[in-house]
C-alpha cells in the first residue's frame, strides 16, 4: 500500500505538465481550424461580392453587344439604301443627259419634260441627303458604344485589383488574428498552470483530491453528504482556499483574457429518486450551482464561473463496484475559455 501510494504521487507530479502541453496543443489545433473557417467565411464573401459585380458587368456587356449588332445591322440597312440611291442617281443623270440631248431635238416638248425630270432629281437628292444623315447617326451610335465598352473594361480591371486587395487584407487579418489567438492561448495556458501549481501547494496530497487530464478533481464527499447538495462545513473551508486562489489569480489576469472557471457536479450510475432530486441529472446541477453560488459569495465574479451538470454520464471508472462508483462521484474545477 505504500508503495501505491508513492505511485500515485509520481503520478499527480508527472501528468500536469503532459495534460497541460497536450491541452496546448489541443487548443492550438482548435485555433487553427477557427482561424481556417473565419478566414474562409471572410474568402467566400469576398468572392461572392466578385462574382455580381461580374456576373452584373457580364450582363451590361451582353446588352451592349445586341445593341451594337442592332446598330451594325441598322448601319449596313442604310449603306444599302445609300448605295441604291446613289446608283437611282446616276441612273437619272443619265436620264438629265438624254433628256438634254432630246431637248436639243425637240424643243416644243422639252420644257415640260425637263421639268418632270427636274422634280424627279430633286426627290432622289432628298432621299440621298436623309441616306446620309443616317449612316452619320449610326457612326456616331457606334462611337459611343466603343466608349461604354472601353468603360466597362476598366471597370472589370479595377474590380480585379479591388479582389486583389481584398485578398491582400483578409490574408493580413488573418495573420494578426493568428497571433493573438495565440498570444490568449499562452496567456491563459500560463495562468492554469500557476493556479494548478497554487492549489497542489495549498492543498497538499489527498487521496481524495486528484489532477485528472486539465482539471482538478474533488471527491463529492469533500463537499456534500451522499444524495444531498447542501455544502458541509469542512467542504466550504476547502472552497474558501480555492476561492482565494481563484480571486488572487483572477486579479492577475488581463482584463480582457476570455477565461472561465467551470464547476462540474458528476454522480455515479446508481439512480436516485428522492423528492428532492428526480435524478442523477438534477443531483449533479443542485451540487454544482452549491459550489458555484458559494464561491461568488467569496467574491469570484459571476461572470467567471459557470455550473454544469453531467449526471452518470461522464464516468471515469466504468465498473460497477465500490471504488468505481466512489471515483465517479466528483466535482471538478477546470479554467478554461468562454
Amino acid at each position: 500500500m505504500a508503495l501505491s501510494r508513492a505511485h500515485r504521487r509520481e503520478e499527480l507530479n508527472f501528468w500536469p505538465g503532459f495534460v497541460d502541453a497536450l491541452s496546448t496543443m489541443l487548443i492550438g489545433i482548435v485555433f487553427l481550424l477557427s482561424v481556417f473557417v473565419l478566414g474562409q467565411f471572410f474568402l467566400s464573401q469576398e468572392i461572392s461580392g466578385r462574382d455580381t459585380v461580374l456576373d452584373r458587368l457580364n450582363r451590361q456587356i451582353a446588352e451592349l453587344s445586341d445593341l451594337l449588332a442592332l446598330e451594325r445591322a441598322s448601319s449596313k440597312e442604310a449603306r444599302d439604301s445609300l448605295a441604291l440611291l446613289q446608283s437611282s442617281l446616276a441612273s437619272e443623270q443619265a436620264e438629265r443627259a438624254r433628256v438634254q440631248g432630246l431637248l436639243d431635238g425637240a424643243a416644243g416638248t422639252a420644257p415640260a419634260r425637263l421639268a418632270e425630270t427636274q422634280k424627279a432629281l430633286d426627290a432622289e437628292k432628298q432621299l440621298s441627303a436623309k441616306a446620309q444623315a443616317t449612316v452619320e447617326l449610326v457612326n456616331q451610335q457606334i462611337v459611343a458604344m466603343r466608349r461604354q465598352l472601353a468603360a466597362l473594361e476598366e471597370a472589370i480591371a479595377a474590380a480585379e485589383a479591388k479582389d486583389k486587395e481584398s485578398q491582400a487584407r483578409i490574408s493580413e487579418l488573418g495573420s494578426r488574428l493568428n497571433v493573438a489567438l495565440a498570444q490568449r492561448v499562452q496567456e491563459l495556458a500560463r495562468y492554469r498552470s500557476d493556479f494548478f501549481g497554487r492549489l497542489r501547494q495549498v492543498l497538499g496530497t489527498r487521496p481524495d483530491i486528484r489532477v485528472v487530464g486539465d482539471r482538478f478533481v474533488f471527491q463529492s464527499e469533500v463537499f456534500f453528504d451522499a444524495g444531498q447538495a447542501v455544502l458541509k462545513p469542512e467542504g466550504r473551508g476547502e472552497l474558501d482556499k480555492l476561492g482565494a486562489i481563484i480571486a488572487d489569480l483572477g486579479r492577475e489576469m488581463p482584463p480582457d483574457l476570455p477565461w472561465i472557471l467551470r464547476v462540474d457536479g458528476h454522480t455515479d450510475n446508481r439512480p436516485i429518486r428522492s423528492p428532492q432530486f428526480p435524478s442523477n441529472w438534477s443531483l449533479s446541477t443542485a451540487r454544482a450551482v452549491a459550489v458555484v453560488e458559494y464561491l461568488i459569495s467569496k467574491g469570484i465574479p459571476a461572470d467567471r464561473i459557470a455550473a454544469t451538470g453531467f449526471g452518470e454520464f461522464q464516468p471515469l471508472d466504468v465498473a460497477n463496484n465500490d471504488e468505481a462508483w466512489r471515483r465517479n462521484r466528483r466535482i471538478e474545477f477546470k479554467i478554461t475559455e468562454r
